[in-house]
């Protein structure tokens, strides 16, 4: 068996390679095999970078944990329990899109959370809101409290996507669609705005209304919507009540208003 110090690496040949791909700029893995992720990339990059094979020191510039999926009773999943559950049965029944949200919208990413079948009705009847006003909309201009509420969204959804609370920035786009909701008219740069925000967690449903509302190509394809902090501002905001990661409340309040 050829041994470690007779060891080669055509590291010429991969050298660009290498030198554009790395550091990774984020890697996440499970919560339950933290030691087996680390040793697999950290330890073998680090191996690798000792005898010259990879250009930088470590393998990645920031590293996450997700946390566990629990079974209703709490327990771990697994299939010997027979508590394991089947996305498909639920694909068939509620759609990819409802699926998916509901998994974003449970609870906090990085922490253990039971799973809840019946839960999953909420973020379908979401969907189905936001679908619904694709026949309120007309071509107007924003306005007022939405056109404030539309930019503290897109920033709320952005600011959270990039810190993966993806829980808070659904419950900010359910804050922002119970808002339109009470128009009668729906302004189609607000409607338009939501659809792009939601496209990342439900890129089914936002790809068809997208079509529907004229979209020549992909909506995943469009810019990202920039908020403007002046147009942020607005005399009446919504506190949203979290209690450890999960929202219990909201209310609208001044902005003038005092804590006390």
């Amino acid at each position: 068996m050829q041994g470690i110090s007779n060891f080669e690496f055509p590291v010429s040949k991969y050298k660009k390679i290498f030198k554009k791909w790395l550091p990774v700029d984020w890697y996440n893995g499970g919560m339950e095999h933290t030691t087996l992720h680390l040793l697999y990339s950290r330890f073998w990059h680090k191996f690798l970078f000792d005898i010259g094979v990879v250009p930088t020191v470590e393998p990645y510039v920031k590293r996450t944990s997700h946390g566990l999926i629990l079974a209703a009773d709490g327990e771990k999943m697994s299939k010997s329990k027979g508590n394991v559950v089947n996305p498909d049965n639920i694909i068939e029944t509620v759609g990819a899109d409802s699926l998916r949200l509901y998994e974003m919208f449970m609870g906090p990413f990085s922490e253990a959370i039971a799973w809840n079948t019946q839960n999953i009705a909420g973020v379908r009847r979401f969907i189905e809101r936001v679908y619904a006003l694709l026949y309120k909309t007309e071509d107007k201009k924003s306005e007022g409290t939405i056109l404030s509420l539309m930019h503290q969204t897109i920033k709320k959804v952005g600011d959270d996507i990039e810190a993966m609370k993806f829980n808070t920035a659904i419950s900010q786009m359910m804050i922002f669609l119970n808002a339109l909701e009470k128009e009668k008219i729906i302004p189609k740069n607000a409607y338009t705005t939501l659809v792009r925000l939601l496209a990342p967690f439900a890129p089914h449903v936002t790809e068809e209304i997208w079509g529907l509302l004229g979209g020549r190509k992909s909506v995943h394809k469009e810019l990202w919507p920039l908020y403007d902090e002046e147009k942020m501002r607005a005399m009446v905001v919504t506190i949203v009540v979290q209690v450890n990661g999960k929202v219990r409340d909201q209310f609208m309040a001044s902005r003038d208003e005092s804590e006390v």
